[in-house]
């Protein structure tokens, strides 16, 4: 088997759905400038050699439909050879192309692929644009068509996770954040986006006008948590998940750049990292927010490791309780108050673009692991349907 590295991984800034920077730009154009900035940090690398480009997307409809990963792969001036697909596992879709591709390469189907995510929550919202629930699903079965915000509230009220530790987790996630853009840690790993906004002449005339987008534009600091327990669940009726804890629906993506070790060494190029262990695992759809709970011991348990063996964690910020859940359970909550897990804030602050987030939190994880001159980082997610993944990543 043929040993598969990522060369780089890169990916937009956030933008907040309908408000943000990119509320007005079409998920094509923002993967294919992704793809464009990740090929133009490679200038070794020829075009023709990339076979195909994978991206994850979870609601491919619309602006994002029409097989998106072809269009954006033929979008971003790769030549006619190379194919694109598109992949659906909802929240970790971008971390499952990612694994895809690791898998095509080590068994040498492939040579170079390009693979992440991109989603528009601005122009497909959750659900997509007309989501029709199967009528005849049995009553006692289990809800796959459960909403994401009632599978938090069930998480919270059935393993008693307080409405304070789940505030105090949102505001940790926006002070880290706010102070990760302000240090310009994210600078690397973000491609600026051209990106598209609407105004109105005096004349009456709708003109469209360019400007670059290049940072994240949904964190929220400061604030405090006098403001926060202000803020009434919009999910249920006394519900304790709310908007300063729970992520942002957002516009983004990402993208990493897959070789053999032996193109890499033919071009003259040096690999980042390696993704060395996949796993997912299913959960009752009614908390699916468990998802990480069950797929990080069982990607350890593949791989051989321990928690101790890991020295950074990327864990979606989905929502708080199921965050914080999942942690506990894992039995790594020092880790989070030590900074190990989520270091630069998580979806809370910086948004969570569904079938992007998975390739998104990797850019993050590796830059961030090759700050710190870390050698193992896990990349992991609840799914909706019940669900999680994990994913064990070295730098070389």
């Amino acid at each position: 088997m043929r040993e598969a590295v990522i060369i780089d991984a890169v990916r937009s800034a956030g933008g907040r759905s309908k408000r943000g920077g990119l509320a007005a730009t079409r998920a094509d154009e923002i993967g294919i400038q992704v793809i464009k900035g990740l090929m133009a940090r490679v200038p070794q690398l020829n075009p023709a050699d990339v076979d195909d480009v994978i991206c994850g997307n979870s609601f491919p409809e619309g602006e994002q439909g029409m097989q998106i990963g072809r269009i954006i792969a033929v979008g971003a001036g790769l030549p006619i050879s190379t194919s694109g697909m598109t992949i659906n596992r909802f929240c970790s879709s971008g971390v499952q192309s990612i694994a895809d591709a690791t898998a095509k390469v080590s068994m040498g189907w492939s040579d170079v692929i390009i693979a992440g995510g991109v989603e528009s929550m601005s122009h497909i919202p959750m659900g997509g644009s007309i989501m029709r629930p199967n009528v005849d699903w049995p009553a006692d079965g289990p809800w796959v068509y459960i909403s994401m915000g009632l599978t938090a509230e069930n998480i919270a009220a059935d393993y008693k996770i307080s409405r304070e530790d789940m505030d105090a987790m949102g505001m940790e996630s926006n002070r880290r954040a706010f102070e990760a853009i302000k240090a310009g840690k994210f600078k690397d790993e973000i491609i600026p986006i051209n990106a598209y906004k609407y105004k109105v002449t005096k004349s009456g005339k709708r003109i469209r006008e360019t400007f670059v987008f290049d940072t994240d534009d949904g964190v929220r600091w400061p604030v405090t948590l006098a403001d926060m327990a202000k803020l009434k669940s919009p999910f249920k009726a006394g519900g304790n998940c709310t908007a300063a804890n729970s992520s942002q629906t957002t516009d983004g993506a990402g993208f990493a750049l897959i070789m053999t070790a032996e193109k890499a060494k033919a071009i003259g190029v040096k690999p980042l990292a390696k993704l060395t262990n996949f796993a997912v695992a299913g959960c009752r759809a009614e908390e699916m927010g468990v998802g990480p709970k069950y797929a990080i011991p069982k990607v350890l348990k593949q791989a051989g490791l321990t928690t101790k063996d890991i020295d950074l964690w990327e864990i979606n910020e989905a929502f708080a309780s199921q965050a914080l859940y999942c942690i506990r359970e894992i039995g790594i909550e020092d880790r989070l108050k030590a900074g190990d897990i989520n270091p630069n804030g998580g979806a809370i602050a910086l948004g969570h673009p569904l079938g992007a987030s998975g390739a998104k939190l990797t850019a993050q994880l590796l830059h961030e692991m090759k700050r710190r001159k870390a050698k193992r980082g896990i990349v992991s997610m609840c799914i909706g349907g019940g669900m999680g993944a994990a994913a064990i990543f070295e730098l070389v």
